[in-house]
């Protein structure tokens, strides 16, 4: 038997290929989801209804047909069960066809160049969606989840981009299609639809990652913070990847929660304070930077259930460095593990800790010296040494 799958644009067939077009006039088999097959309802073809990879690697060796038709929507290099389907057909005559895909579509409509596009999607998960775009001049959103239009406009108004330009694209190739743009404020009555793609334009978007934001950036109170320095340090020894599981325990203002939030837009921090006015601080801050995929609980850690993580930096441990650390080590051997210390005790405790979970551990001293003006002359004015200690795990 010899397999097409073929990418069908949006909507029907109108933005179909000639070849795509081609390939599903000469198959005598036809597989795909409920709206990829409903245009050759009427036809003489046999049709199998199915979007699961295995079953349709089933039907298609177990048919007697010559020609099989596999029908994706969109394209299929972006977002398409091509990626999955592929290595099930080993061995068997297969030819792949691309498409127009919906941000490409979405794009065209709305007069915009997509080379600079970053993609997220959103089919049936709960990422995060201002972080992402205030790090990037145009973000498309595949939505399909919980989240819709309507509450993607409100997230980026809640976290500091209210100024951005949205582009929400519903029905895309279809008789019904409706394209909507405007500020995110504009658009929070756009009706509910379950499959919509929608761009994001942010001209002043932030084009790095920032390491050592400055501590006047950060709205404090008198809840303590790591200072920049030290911070810039510690998250650096971490060595965040975009989807790890981050905590940050004992969060204070939320400075190194922010720093972390941005390293990981495809992960997540956990940020945790038994002071009120701590989580109060830490919320804001993370709005002010844009940094919607942090969680923040009142509490206590080990007491506060958290997913097993990946990276975790210590801001303060209540007197329970040890319990905590089990806890951390128990969940995952391998996490990489970030503490700073200030006084022989604490120095003392990490070591002992460490060296009872059989982990190693690493200290650099950090000394910071800042200058200060005084009339007409600089005076330099040393801060408090700091210990950085950094467990790699196993």
């Amino acid at each position: 038997m010899t397999v097409t799958i073929t990418a069908t644009g949006m909507g029907g067939t109108a933005t179909l290929t000639r070849e795509a077009a081609e390939a599903i006039d000469k198959a005598q088999l036809l597989i795909g989801a409920g709206r990829m097959l409903e245009p050759y309802q009427t036809s003489s073809k046999a049709l199998f209804m199915s979007y699961d990879p295995a079953a349709i690697a089933e039907r298609l060796r177990s048919g007697t047909e010559e020609r099989a038709a596999v029908l994706m929507s969109g394209d299929t290099g972006f977002f398409s069960g091509t990626k999955k389907l592929l290595p099930l057909l080993d061995g068997m005559d297969v030819c792949v066809l691309p498409g127009i895909a919906a941000p490409v579509y979405l794009c065209a409509r709305a007069g915009l160049s997509w080379e600079q596009m970053h993609c997220v999607t959103l089919h049936g998960a709960e990422n995060s969606i201002a972080v992402h775009v205030r790090s990037h001049p145009l973000t498309c959103f595949l939505l399909g989840g919980s989240i819709t239009a309507a509450a993607l406009c409100e997230r980026l108004i809640a976290y500091s981009l209210p100024d951005t330009t949205v582009h929400i694209g519903c029905k895309l190739g279809c008789p019904e299609e409706q394209i909507l743009s405007g500020h995110p404020a504009e658009l929070l009555d756009t009706p509910a639809e379950k499959l919509c793609t929608v761009l994001v334009e942010n001209p002043a978007y932030c084009p790095y990652v920032p390491s050592g934001i400055p501590d006047t950036a950060f709205e404090r109170a008198k809840v303590p913070m790591t200072k920049a320095e030290v911070r810039c340090l510690a998250v650096s020894a971490l060595n965040i990847l975009p989807d790890d599981v981050c905590y940050d325990i004992g969060c204070g203002t939320g400075s190194v929660t922010v720093e972390m939030a941005l390293r990981c837009p495809d992960g997540t921090v956990c940020a945790i304070d038994k002071n009120p006015a701590a989580v109060a601080l830490t919320k804001e801050n993370l709005r002010r930077f844009s940094c919607d995929n942090v969680t923040v609980q009142e509490g206590s850690f080990p007491d506060t259930p958290l997913p097993p993580p990946d990276k975790v930096f210590l801001g303060g441990t209540g007197g329970k460095l040890t319990t905590i650390l089990e806890t951390i080590h128990t969940a995952n051997p391998a996490a990489r593990i970030v503490l700073t210390a200030v006084t022989l005790e604490t120095l003392a405790a990490a070591q002992t800790a460490f060296a009872a979970l059989g982990r190693d551990c690493t200290f650099t001293q950090i000394a910071v010296t800042r200058t200060r003006q005084l009339g007409s002359h600089n005076l330099f004015q040393a801060e408090n040494p700091v210990w950085i200690i950094l467990s790699e795990g196993r």
